[in-house]
């Protein structure tokens, strides 16, 4: 696949007086925060289903990573899919290695809060993946998800083949087509090469089978993709 999957060291600091108010775009590679070599450390283990969230998956195994606003409730939306062997919450889009939550929360390491979907493309098409994608958020609103603001919550689809890319190309189009009908904006989705994907801390893993009445955003639909 393409990139790289990293991990990442558990960040226990509250990240509260770290956050950017402002929608600004993407930092500048030149600008972004340095992070560090080493990466962080989780268990690999997915706590809902008991499967492996680290390479090597199992050879028919396909990838994706996708951004829709905090990763939590994004991340619960796909486990919960037939044919998705596992998922694990991340940071991908960006430039600083190995980053933490309180970094990512500054918007200064380039990265979207994201998922890693691993599937298994003969349960699961992509089509049905994309459809969970479209319809939980809002993909017209820039660089955030409600009143989460910032660059760590900008909508991305980020593919690891070019069927991938491809598929994600023509269903950003069938689904502008439907908005436009509707007479919703222009969607804002980043639709790219999937980069380094660097694991959350433990925490954030699987986060709302760990805490069932956490915070989600999730499950606004402005029209349905199919």
């Amino acid at each position: 696949m393409a990139g790289t999957i990293r991990t990442g060291s558990q960040e226990l600091n509250s990240y509260m007086n770290f956050f950017r108010t402002e929608p600004a775009g993407v930092i500048a590679p030149e600008d972004a925060m340095p992070g560090r070599d080493t990466p962080l450390q989780i268990t690999g283990k997915h706590f809902v289903n008991g499967t492996s969230m680290m390479l090597p998956f199992p050879a028919q195994m396909e990838t994706m990573i996708i951004g829709m606003g905090c990763f939590w409730g994004a991340e619960r939306l796909f486990w919960e899919v037939p044919g998705v062997y596992t998922t694990a919450a991340g940071y991908s889009g960006g430039t600083t290695p190995n980053p933490t939550y309180p970094e990512t929360c500054t918007s200064q390491t380039g990265h979207t809060e994201a998922v890693l979907v691993v599937y298994d493309p003969a349960e699961v098409d992509l089509e049905t993946l994309f459809k969970v994608f479209w319809e939980n958020h809002d993909p017209t609103q820039y660089m955030g998800q409600g009143n989460d603001i910032g660059s760590q919550y900008r909508t991305a689809i980020y593919g690891t083949n070019e069927v991938q890319i491809e598929a994600a190309k023509a269903s950003l189009a069938n689904y502008q087509s439907k908005l436009t009908a509707s007479g919703f904006g222009e969607i804002t989705t980043e639709v790219a090469d999937a980069g380094d994907f660097y694991y959350a801390e433990e925490e954030h893993q699987q986060y709302l089978a760990k805490n069932p009445h956490g915070y989600c955003n999730h499950g606004f639909c402005q029209i349905a993709y199919s």
